[in-house]
């Protein structure tokens, strides 16, 4: 008796156990895709990515500012010979052996004219920063959309699998109400196992139902940083509550807000910024000079405070003739941008096209499913009825009952549809991300 009683005690706690191990999370799609952007590995690379970018604009800048160089040297000499061919002493008397000598120097210099490239270089990096900056914004959008497209998907496996379950539940009664019948003899074993047909074709769908919920389960547990053993329970509210009467109509704005064309527009200004760094070449560099020197040769000379100024000029005259190739080589690549932005454009085009006509698609298929779910539903009854009284047959009734289960699965997954496609249709507009920093969910 205390064996039995241990023996449960320990499937209880067994059983206890596998429950938390799969903890159950209620997560709402706003939720899930600010927890993405707080953890996504993507969107910390692309955060990484500008501030290497703001690195190097500060790194550019300082160019524009003075180079100040101290340098110093004490050396200890070994008799060494000083000759004084002018100026020397008169006397007879040697000249000192100094054994150490000592020398200082400081070194300014300030550029004031070099063809425009600092401005030119610094205008060139504030263009790439920005560029980086909204490839990060951009990569926010992929994240959130990837969030919505695991969050619709799991909302639709879940529901599939209630159906199923459902459903499931009246075919095994009527195996079970076949099964009495067949004894009497009533109806051939043939329509009996027709009704068993039915289960396992139904379990199977259930199983793959949960298959599906458990991948995208994980790619979801995955993306938001959550531990494997969660189980993510989408909020029904996201589907029902949400306004989508704002959905845009055309593609004027994509063309103003997409952060991949900006970041291509962007690019161009740095191109066109590069080919007058490279025309800088054509022109001579000038630069503010200034120094100080001190200098101690022990027992000969003392120099101090000897300061000069002045101004210093290079022109690289053969770089005249060699400097062309770099211009034409940066006026190539500003070709490049400029032919990018315009296939990027033809291309968005096409992208918001078809994302309004999915969506338009995805609202008049789920008004149709709702028609076809009542007429499946009808369908359904009238058939049963006839079966009840001997005027169809099994064939009848499990062909009205799939179409049935077809029309409930299809309905309970429409809304989703059209919540995916909204988002779709948001992203490729460049809006995806205002709509969740707006909490309009």
């Amino acid at each position: 008796m205390k064996i039995s009683q241990l023996m449960l005690f320990g499937v209880f706690f067994i059983g206890i156990s596998s429950i938390e191990a799969q903890e159950k999370t209620s997560l709402t799609l706003d939720e899930a895709v600010k927890m993405a952007w707080e953890k996504s590995n993507e969107v910390t690379l692309a955060n990484t990515k500008v501030n290497s970018k703001k690195y190097e604009l500060q790194s550019v800048k300082n160019n524009q500012y003075p180079d100040l160089k101290i340098s110093g040297q004490y050396q200890r000499l070994t008799k060494a010979s000083i000759d004084m061919h002018n100026g020397g002493q008169s006397s007879s008397e040697p000249m000192p052996s100094p054994d150490q000598a000592m020398l200082g120097m400081a070194n300014l210099s300030l550029p004031i004219f070099a063809g425009f490239k600092i401005q030119n270089s610094i205008n060139a990096s504030e263009s790439l920063y920005e560029a980086e900056s909204v490839n990060a914004a951009k990569t926010k959008e992929d994240v959130a959309l990837r969030v919505i497209t695991y969050y619709t998907a799991l909302y639709k496996a879940q529901k599939t699998l209630d159906v199923l379950n459902e459903n499931q539940k009246s075919a095994k009664q009527r195996v079970t109400d076949f099964t009495e019948l067949e004894k009497n003899g009533i109806i051939p074993r043939n329509d009996l196992l027709k009704a068993q047909l039915l289960v396992s074709k139904t379990q199977l769908s259930i199983d793959e139902a949960n298959n599906n919920i458990n991948n995208i389960n994980f790619y979801l547990t995955t993306l938001l940083k959550l531990e494997p053993s969660v189980k993510i329970q989408v909020n029904e509210e996201d589907f029902f509550n949400l306004k989508t009467t704002n959905a845009p109509t055309s593609d004027a704005i994509a063309l103003e807000n997409r952060k991949d064309l900006e970041a291509i527009r962007l690019q161009q200004k740095a191109s066109e910024a590069n080919v007058k760094i490279a025309k800088s070449g054509y022109y001579p560099t000038l630069s503010l000079l200034g120094g100080y020197t001190a200098l101690d040769l022990k027992d000969i000379i003392t120099v101090k405070y000897a300061m000069n100024f002045g101004i210093g000029l290079s022109y690289d005259l053969s770089g005249i003739l060699k400097n062309s190739s770099h211009v034409k080589e940066a006026e190539s690549k500003a070709l490049e941008v400029k032919n990018t932005e315009a296939i990027m454009t033809d291309r968005i085009k096409v992208e918001v096209q078809k994302s309004i006509e999915d969506y338009d698609l995805a609202i008049n298929q789920s008004v149709v499913y709702e028609e076809a779910l009542q007429q499946a539903s009808e369908n359904y009854r009238l058939v049963k009825d006839k079966f009840d009284n001997g005027l169809a047959d099994t064939n009848d009734l499990v062909e009205a009952d799939v179409e049935q289960l077809s029309a409930k699965i299809n309905t309970a997954v429409a809304k989703a549809t059209i919540i995916q496609k909204y988002y779709e249709l948001l992203s490729v507009s460049g809006q995806l991300s205002q709509s969740f920093n707006l909490s309009k969910i």
